[in-house]
């Protein structure tokens, strides 16, 4: 050590004395009274989880022997050759390989699900005017059907087969999967509860979803539904051949709408259990029950980002004119959807909920318009005003492309007349979109079996009258200061 050069000790306790603290853990989402589960925090993340410290392999994925016997196992949702940023993949080490199982045993159809949206299927039908249903029915306990046996199809596109299109379903369910789990071969599903919790246990970890959140869970992937707070009603938006993914922000910048951190997916989870077990699989709409001797629930470690997540609705990051005018729905996105078109989604998933509305001079409801897109509305809870049918929690509603559509004649005259001062609109309300640049089939169940189709009462308008013919003397005094002629002159 040379003169004047302070000594290693002397270094160490002035780092010492400035010290504050350091993580001891990555961030996660902390267990509460209603949810019982840990969260790790992301969109898109390569997450890395274990349930036995160590049980991951030290830089390979697949070692000729995993620690403590476990069998590795490759989850791809994906093909392998896809592009860095697209591939979705993930790295199971579980007790018991997927193929330990009995083979695959055809069920009975489910003559309220469909798959196939193609006008040449005669059990689809298509509809030029608006739609809606009342509140579907939840089953009463004598009826004992689960979250897959109690699915029924509304709607839909393409078909699985295609490896492009959607369909809407709602689930209504009175008991628990106990020792059955459901694995969907046909496309990922984005679950919306909208009456009672929903105890989800997948294969990479468990998920407790209440209505006010959503939850997507990818095809291919295993999981079983439980009901915490008993019979429970819902509604499913079914993807095939894409994945939902975080709409582009554009001149919002880095953040808004659906912020990255507030997506939560679950830590690794899993069960010893070597007794009998059954798995649905659904593949182009048919099911099958595959039997096995152990628990599907028995991954003890993983990594990937192929992986479930749920988000609280409520923590959407609202946006809108603060001067004047509307900005395009698109601004209500959480989830979008590709299509093979470009520029074109196969679906987007919007949300309506309490928030500021300040723009002046300005008709502040939805305007009156006619979309190329498709629209599916429903409602979590609470009350979305201006309509005519009703519309309830646990209800739907349907207006295929080009449908003229907009507020009724008691609300546009409020919204010209009222005194435009900053306001809170849909207080205490969640209301959401299933949206979709293609054209949508509505099935039998929809409209013939549900028992709670209606029209929308076109009488709601009937009062948007040709006010115009009203200003006739005015339009024509205008005319003549412009040194034209009035109306009705012929030149």
């Amino acid at each position: 050590m040379t003169k004047g050069e302070p000594d290693s000790q002397h270094i160490c306790s002035n780092i010492m004395a400035t010290f504050g603290a350091s993580a001891q853990s990555v961030y996660s989402v902390t267990p509460k009274e209603r949810d019982p589960y840990q969260y790790q925090v992301g969109f898109g993340n390569r997450f890395a989880s274990e349930a036995i410290p160590g049980t991951l392999p030290y830089a390979q994925n697949n070692p000729q022997k995993a620690k403590y016997d476990l069998y590795t196992e490759g989850l791809n949702g994906t093909p392998f050759a896809t592009p860095r940023k697209e591939n979705q993949s993930c790295w199971l080490y579980r007790i018991r390989p997927s193929v330990a199982h009995q083979g695959f045993t055809s069920l009975p159809d489910n003559p309220d699900l469909e798959s196939c949206f193609l006008p040449l299927n005669p059990k689809v039908h298509t509809s030029p005017t608006q739609l809606a249903w009342y509140p579907f029915n939840i089953p009463s306990d004598d009826e004992k059907l689960d979250f897959v046996s109690g699915l029924k199809t509304i709607a839909g596109n393409g078909d699985p087969t295609l490896r492009e299109g959607l369909a809407v379903h709602i689930y209504a369910a009175t008991e628990s999967m106990g020792k059955k789990a459901f694995c969907n071969s046909d496309g990922d599903f984005l679950i919306l509860p909208q009456q009672g919790r929903l105890d989800i246990q997948t294969e990479l970890g468990r998920l407790m979803v209440r209505p006010g959140e959503l939850v997507v869970i990818q095809r291919g992937i295993k999981y079983k539904v439980g009901l915490p707070d008993g019979p429970s009603r819902g509604y499913v938006l079914e993807i095939f051949g894409s994945h939902f993914e975080l709409p582009e922000l554009g001149p919002l910048g880095t953040h808004g709408l659906a912020n990255v951190r507030d997506f939560e997916s679950p830590v690794a989870s899993f069960d010893i259990d070597q007794s009998p077990w059954e798995i649905i699989y659904k593949m182009t709409g048919k099911q099958f029950v595959c039997k096995q001797e152990h628990t599907p629930f028995d991954v003890v470690a993983w990594w990937g980002n192929y992986v479930p997540y749920k988000y609280a609705m409520e923590k959407f990051a609202f946006v809108g004119s603060i001067e004047k005018d509307h900005i395009d729905p698109s601004i209500f996105c959480v989830l979008t959807a590709k299509s093979k078109t470009p520029g074109v989604p196969l679906a987007d998933f919007l949300i309506f909920g309490g928030r500021w509305d300040v723009a002046t001079g300005t008709f502040r409801p939805p305007y009156y318009h006619r979309n190329c897109a498709t629209e599916m509305m429903g409602l979590i809870y609470g009350d979305y005003g201006g309509r005519s049918d009703e519309f309830a929690p646990g209800g739907f509603s349907y207006e295929n492309g080009f449908c003229p559509h907009g507020v009724s004649y008691d609300e546009f005259k409020k919204a010209t007349e009222a005194e435009l001062v900053p306001g809170r609109v849909h207080e205490g309300t969640l209301a959401f979109m299933f949206e979709t640049g293609m054209q949508v089939t509505l099935t039998d169940y929809a409209m013939k079996r549900s028992g709670k189709l209606h029209e929308h009462e076109p009488k709601m308008w009937d009062n948007l009258k040709g006010q115009f013919v009203n200003h006739i003397d005015q339009i024509n005094a205008d005319l003549k200061a412009a040194g034209l002629p009035s109306l009705g002159t012929q030149f």
